[in-house]
């Protein structure tokens, strides 16, 4: 069967794209350049690797943006085996798009104050450093608020496998502990960020549920099995 012909690959290899992008911005670039607790250092690593940073905010918009296209895809995928599931799917990733592109405005004005433009000169060094650090932090917090509907979206994605029969059930069930597991995480960032690291930990094995599904997706594909049509001469119901 060719790639085309295997909305489950088309769908796979769009969610592949998305993730790569997707990580580069949220796990590289952020490793690179930010030094937590220290806005001086954290902002004398953006200014001195200020491409590296704008290429972190251009991947955090792209993926978003690819990731417009994965709901669909999987929209398409999934609307056969259960309507009002794929629906929701749809709408619960479909919000979380837009608050992670305003997000980005964060990111751009800790930029803007490690540039320390003109009309920042009432500020000195320390105090923009400081300021650049606190939008960084909000930063950070508001991909916690965008992560709740990154996971609840995994839900009804979930029991859309599990009851699709075309792919397989633990996938499924992977995916709704995953769902889980990105609310733990959020939640306990926003809630009682003393204990986030150690949670963190705790939840990461519970993480795999996603990766498996895109790769599965990417490798085998997936394709809804036909309606079945009525027997020859039989009146519809």
């Amino acid at each position: 069967m060719r790639f085309t012909q295997n909305p489950g690959r088309i769908a796979g290899l769009l969610y592949v794209l998305a993730s790569i992008v997707g990580i580069f911005g949220l796990l590289y670039v952020p490793s690179k350049l930010i030094v937590d607790g220290n806005a001086v250092e954290t902002a004398r690593n953006i200014a001195a690797s200020e491409t590296l940073f704008r290429l972190g905010i251009a991947a955090h918009l792209i993926g978003e943006a690819l990731f417009v296209f994965v709901a669909l895809a999987l929209y398409d995928l999934f609307k056969f085996v259960n309507h009002r599931n794929a629906l929701c799917m749809l709408t619960l990733i479909l919000i979380s798009i837009p608050m992670a592109f305003l997000n980005e405005l964060n990111a751009i004005a800790a930029l803007v104050l490690v540039h320390g433009a003109d009309f920042l000169s009432l500020f000195d060094q320390p105090q923009r450093d400081a300021l650049a650090m606190l939008f960084l932090n909000v930063h950070g917090y508001g991909f916690d608020v965008a992560g709740i509907f990154w996971g609840l979206w995994l839900f009804p994605l979930g029991l859309l496998v599990y009851r699709s029969g075309f792919l397989p059930r633990i996938l499924g069930v992977a995916l709704m502990v995953n769902c889980f597991a990105f609310l733990i995480s959020s939640l306990t960032s926003l809630v009682l960020p003393h204990y986030e690291a150690l949670v963190h930990g705790w939840m990461r094995p519970f993480h795999f549920g996603e990766q498996a599904f895109m790769l599965w997706l990417l490798i085998m594909g997936a394709k809804p099995r036909p309606l079945a049509s009525p027997a020859y001469g039989a009146m519809p119901s």
